[in-house]
Order: structure tokens, then sequence, then C-alpha cells
């Protein structure tokens, strides 16, 4: 295929702006589907996606556009997240093309996600078209938005695009300025292949569908590859591109194209995305730059609530790895659970798309843990040790220095609220670094802040101190010494790992009382009365006690001596020491649910 008539091209935004409806009129006007016989967000083909009206993985199509000039070109359409915790999504699709279409919604204006996408784009030498969408919206205020672009982002106006996908109006423009504007790819097809993978799927019958960007050389069906990072050779099965909604196979792919191979790949530990493919008889000299194994942010511990589900787990696991690389499990075993994974995600909201995946799509009942991040651990023989779960920090005596990680979070929110939202950072031990104003009513704010701090409810509070115009995103930035501790809570004189959590020591008090309020509410009463203790070593830092449900074993005395009763009542007594001596305190899983929120 000539290269000239390519373009390799991504649609990025902030989560909620309209990229996935800005797609599914471009698919509508190149031809590509017909929209009487399909449902809106077609690029988002997840239940789940279409539930909760979010992107969660990135999806490719290839559509064939005739252009004003009658010039046919093949554009290679790459949809991406919006959410903060999916940006690596959009990093991997981003490496795959040479222009971005960066949509800003009109009534909403420059968010935190918009300003970090820019410069993902930017820092990979992308071609960026912006469009302002949404201007059917009875609040749309395109002229501040429009300010906010060239002020913020250095674009001059002309350069800007008018648009409403909802209606169709302005999706015609865009296109054809993604043929002027966008460059054809590059590459010489008489080099040695070089490919890029850059997305993943997993089938039942083919196994592994492997999504790749050809940057030099040529593949066809017979072509044997090789990753260069994993060292893993296989032979092409079937060579393909994604077109009409539909998997479509093709005799050859070249420089500049992008498509999709199987190869009867059924291992996900195979597979690393972001790795460069060549030929075994003509390899390429180096691979492509870039390549970098993702680190998780936040782990917890995955268990499946039937101990018979491991193997299954295990199973739904492997195959979760190959359609999202940035999820990472290792096997672990728990007292309280048995067997299970520590599981790593880049934040929360991806952590709870993970569950919800695992358990829709693979028939399984699961439970969570408390998250921790990351934290470095110095020991005094000088060895530093990674800590991502409370039952790998070392003995208090052993310690020489802990270190958490801090990330530099960017917050845009309404002029008004300023206050509000460094009261709140303050109180999450963020320090404040620079203001910016983005036009009349919105102030960008730049904390550096505990990645821990931040993790589990510091969203939520920016949408409800902002009456929902609030937007952050976060950056990480490296490791810092604190003072970390080890909550335990005990129920009945055991502990119950699954509760355990690391946290800075100011505010292990108030978590501990706290944690024992809430669990005392959320256990149900037993037969014997429960204990429920929140420690640190072996210091008790906060006490409840779930009082026993009361069986009235003197009903059946309706007369007679005292004597008989009190005998009853003593045999009672001493039962209730057995049970509460031998007896499992049975916790419900909302208990671990709602631990998470406090």
């Amino acid at each position: 295929m000539n290269k000239e008539i390519i373009r390799n091209f991504s649609i990025i935004a902030h989560i909620d702006h309209g990229k996935s409806t800005l797609a599914d009129r471009m698919l509508e006007l190149t031809g590509a589907v017909d929209r009487k016989h399909k449902g809106e967000q077609l690029l988002d083909d997840m239940d789940l996606e279409k539930e909760r009206g979010i992107t969660i993985k990135a999806s490719m199509v290839r559509l064939s556009y005739k252009a004003e000039s009658t010039k046919e070109y093949i554009l290679n359409l790459i949809d991406t997240p919006g959410h903060v915790d999916f940006t690596y999504e959009v990093s991997k699709s981003l490496a795959a093309c040479e222009g971005a279409v960066l949509v800003i919604d009109a009534g909403q204006g420059i968010e935190a996600q918009t300003v970090a996408n820019y410069y993902l784009a930017r820092d990979n030498d992308l071609k960026i078209i912006p469009v302002i969408n949404k201007i059917d919206l009875v609040n749309a205020d395109v002229a501040r938005v429009k300010r906010q672009i060239v002020d913020v982002l250095g674009f001059r106006e002309e350069d800007i695009i008018l648009a409403s996908a909802k209606e169709g109006s302005g999706v015609g423009e865009i296109l054809e300025r993604i043929t002027k504007d966008i460059p054809s790819p590059q590459g010489e097809i008489d080099n040695p292949l070089k490919a890029l993978v850059f997305d993943c799927r997993f089938d039942n019958y083919k196994g592994a569908i492997i999504f790749i960007r050809v940057v030099e050389g040529r593949m066809d069906e017979h072509t044997q590859i090789r990753f260069m990072h994993s060292k893993e050779t296989h032979k092409i099965e079937e060579l393909g591109v994604f077109k009409n909604l539909q998997y479509s196979q093709v005799d050859s792919l070249s420089c500049g194209e992008v498509g999709y191979f199987t190869a009867s790949i059924r291992d996900p530990r195979q597979i690393l995305i972001g790795d460069t493919i060549t030929d075994i008889k003509n390899p390429c000299k180096e691979a492509l730059p870039g390549f970098r194994q993702l680190k998780p942010l936040v782990f917890c511990g995955v268990y499946p609530v039937n101990p018979g589900d491991f193997a299954n787990l295990r199973e739904a696991m492997d195959k979760m790895k190959l359609s999202d690389a940035s999820f990472v499990a290792e096997p672990e075993n728990s007292q309280s659970f048995g067997m299970g994974f520590r599981c790593g995600f880049l934040g929360l909201l991806h952590m709870e798309i993970v569950q919800e995946r695992l358990e829709r799509e693979y028939d399984l009942n699961l439970i969570l843990t408390v998250p921790n991040v990351v934290y470095r651990v110095k020991t005094k023989e000088g060895d530093f040790i990674e800590v991502d779960t409370p039952a790998k920090l070392p003995p208090v005596q052993n310690m020489e220095e802990v270190r958490e990680p801090y990330v530099t979070l960017l917050v845009i929110i309404p002029i008004d609220t300023i206050d509000l939202v460094c009261e709140l950072a303050k109180s999450r031990r963020g320090s404040f670094k620079s203001s910016d104003y983005l036009g009349e009513d919105r102030v960008k704010l730049v904390f550096e802040i505990p990645l821990s701090e931040i993790i589990v409810d510091f969203y939520d509070r920016i949408k409800s101190l902002t009456k929902g115009y609030g937007s952050i995103d976060y950056e990480f930035q490296g490791y810092f010494p604190c003072d970390l501790v080890k909550l335990d809570v005990m129920l009945n004189s055991v502990i119950c790992d699954a509760f355990s959590s690391l946290m800075h020591k100011d505010k292990v008090i108030s978590k501990a009382r706290a944690l024992t309020r809430k669990l005392k509410d959320l256990i149900p009463r037993q037969v014997f009365e429960v204990s429920v203790q929140a420690m640190v070593g072996s210091k008790i830092l906060a006490s409840e006690k779930i009082r026993a449900v009361g069986k009235h074993v003197t009903a059946k005395c309706y007369g007679g001596d005292i004597t008989r009763k009190r005998k009853l009542w003593e045999e009672q007594k001493k039962g209730k020491k057995r049970l509460k001596r031998f007896g499992k305190v049975q916790i419900p899983q909302e208990a671990f649910l709602e631990v998470l929120k406090i």
C-alpha cells in the first residue's frame, strides 16, 4: 500500500468530553457503519464501558475516506480513555500515531487530563488538531474555551475547529484537517521488519490477537517473527486489519500500516505491550525506543469467596493481563482468606474496573483487601526492600528509614473554591507549589503530595468541593522519607490481616478509632461477644465490643425453684466462653469494601 495515503491518528480528551461520540460520527461519515443497525459508543465494546459512559480500553479501527480533493485516504483511528487511571492506555496508543485530535468540551473547558494528554501528544512529536466539541449545549461558552486553548496550550484561534459530535456538525472538517495536517508515516518497505506492539486482546479460539503498527519493512502470513525484548519466536497464522468493526484478513502489512496478527499464543507472559517485532531471517539492529515495563502504583489482595474458585481466578487473571498490560498479579496466601493474588493497579478506578471485569466476564465472586501503595524500606544492613503489603513490613528494630511515593498533583478548579481545595490538600500532607489562572473563572493549582493520600477518595472530595467542576491529574515524582506505622485489627485477639494497613504516624489514632467504629456497625452480632481492637505493635489504640445475640434459655422454665434457672444460665455462660475461644467471626463481604472508604 502507498504510505502517502495513510493517516494514523488518535482521539484524546478529558473524561466525558465526547471522544467516543466523535469516533461514532467518523465511522458513520466514512461509511464504516450504518447507525440504524448499531448503538452508541460503537468502539466501546464492553458492557461496563456502556454502563459507566467511559472508555476503558483503547480501540482501533481502519476507515476509508474520500477527501474533497477526491483522493481516497486510509485513516487508522485509535479511540482512547480519558480518566487519569488509564493514562498508560493513551500513551501506548499515541506511540502508534503521527497525529492526535484533542477534544475539549465547550461547557467544561480545559480540564486536568486535557493538559496531561496534550503534553503526552507533544512529547511524542505528534501533530495536534484542537477541537471544541458540544457547541450545541445550552451552557456552551465557545469564546471562553477558545481563549483558554490559545492562552494555555498555545494554539492559534484559526486552528481551532468547532464541532458537535452528537449532531454531526464539524466532523467533515475534522476529517479534512486530518488528511491535510497530519503527516503520512515514515519508514521504508525495503528495510528490515520493525513493528510496535501497542495492544492485545484474547480470543478463546485464536489465542492472543496482537495489534501492531509496522514502522519499517513488510510482513506477511509466512513471516517468522521474534519479540525483541521477551526473545520469544513465533510463526504468524493470521494477518489482518480491523475494518467495519470486524476483523478482516489481508495478505500483508507494510510500513505505516496498523493491523493485527495471531500466532496461537496462549501464554500472556510471552507478550509485552510496547515490545518490538522483527523478522527472524532479516532482523533489525535495534528495538524501537521508549519501551518500559509499567510499575503499578496501588496494590491490594484479591481472593475468591469460594476457595474452590482459585484455579478459575488464576486463569481469568492470565487472560486479563493480555487485554490490560498495566495490571499485574502474583500469588499470595492469607490467614483470613487462603490462596489469592497480590494485584497491582494504576489507581482506585482501575482497581474497581478490574474487579468488575473479573466478576462479570469470568463469573467469579471476589473479596478485595485494603489498598496500599509501594513503600521503600532501608534495613539496618543498608538494603532497600519494596513493601506493597503490611505483611512484608520488617520489624521496627530492623528498619533504618522508610520512603513513600510522592506525586505532582495538577488540579483545575473554579476560582471561588481555591481555599477549600488548598485546605483539603493541606489536610492530606500536600504542599503548594504553584498556581496559574486559566481565564476569568478557572485556576490551575500544583501540589506535591503523598500518593497514599489521594488514591482512595481524594478525587470524589474534589468533585464534591467544586460542585463537579474540578478535575485532577497526577504524575509520579519520587520517594521521600516518612514516619510509617502498621495498623493491625484484632477480632477476639486474632489479627485479621485483611484489615491491616500502612499509614503515616500522625493519622494512625484517628484511623484506628474510625476503623473500629465502622467494623462495629458492619460485623453482624454473633452468638458470642466480639472484641474489635486496632493496634500498632503491642499498643492498643482503639477498641469496641459487639454484643452477643441473646438467647432466652429459661423460656421453658415456667415454674419451680430459681436454682434451675441459675443452672441453665451458668451452662450458657460456659458455652459462650468456649465459643469466644474457638468460634470464627463471620465477616460480610460488604465490610471489606466499606473499610476502603474510611
